[in-house]
């Protein structure tokens, strides 16, 4: 999955594809990298970010999925208002990324009435609070009690077990130490039968690891999608689509080699 971000203000890209010409450029260029899917945002989650208002969203997220919805690749829209995620789904969006996994008010509704796909993610707090300072007991076990609930609660509001998708939420509430138990407790999650979305590119996660700025994190980001592929991942999130499509095409043949060949 191919990040566009189209904010003045992401953690990783914020401003650099600000606008509707520059995102879908950037789009066709993910495309010819070797997404599978784009995921195109218009509300930055970085921590401590501010909300943007309805009308400003639409705005940016609207034309860019206007030019992509004709590309041959689906296009999911990351988004946590219901009106967004409606519009999207009209304009052609075949997923909707939602960080607050369907609890705003009217969201249910506007997934159930349409036959698009949906990302469920937990989230401790707000993008503007969320790491202040998280809190678990089991980071892992409740991550999953969350998600299962939220499956529950999607399920019992007419959307389809087939049509849901699941996310940790990395750096969502969850410092380095709670971000690495999620990592090793990934089989876990992918335990709840429902396809694992991973967003680990260019997370501070790495920067505290590794000692490298955002731009530098390329290298700790695609070891890190090769990790939670082992584990159970079906899908990742990445900014660094050629790198990272090439270690999963390595690790693919590898463990599809038959054993005892030369």
């Amino acid at each position: 999955m191919g990040v566009v971000n189209i904010t003045p203000d992401s953690f990783s890209d914020g401003g650099h594809f600000f606008g509707t010409q520059l995102a879908a450029d950037h789009a066709l260029k993910l495309i010819e990298e070797g997404a599978d899917i784009l995921d195109i945002g218009g509300e930055s989650s970085r921590p401590g970010a501010l909300p943007v208002s309805l009308d400003e969203e639409l705005r940016r997220v609207m034309p860019v999925l206007e030019k992509l919805c004709s590309l041959p690749v689906p296009v999911s829209v990351d988004t946590r208002k219901p009106e967004v995620m409606r519009r999207a789904v009209a304009a052609g969006a075949a997923m909707v990324n939602d960080i607050n996994a369907l609890r705003e008010p009217g969201a249910l509704e506007a997934i159930a009435e349409s036959q698009a796909a949906v990302c469920l993610m937990h989230i401790q707090g707000t993008p503007r609070t969320m790491q202040l300072e998280p809190h678990y007991e089991d980071v892992v076990s409740e991550v999953i009690e969350f998600l299962a609930q939220r499956i529950d609660t999607a399920q019992k509001a007419g959307i389809a077990r087939e049509r849901i998708v699941v996310d940790p939420g990395f750096g969502f509430g969850k410092n380095t130490g709670h971000n690495l138990e999620l990592i090793v407790g990934l089989p876990r999650i992918a335990g709840l039968g429902q396809p694992v979305l991973v967003g680990l590119s260019r997370k501070s996660l790495f920067g505290k690891i590794t000692g490298k700025p955002v731009a530098d994190r390329v290298f700790a980001s695609v070891a890190a999608a090769l990790l939670a592929s082992e584990r159970g991942a079906g899908l990742v999130r990445v900014h660094d689509v050629a790198a990272t499509r090439d270690a999963l095409l390595v690790l693919n043949a590898i463990e599809r080699f038959p054993l005892g060949k030369d």
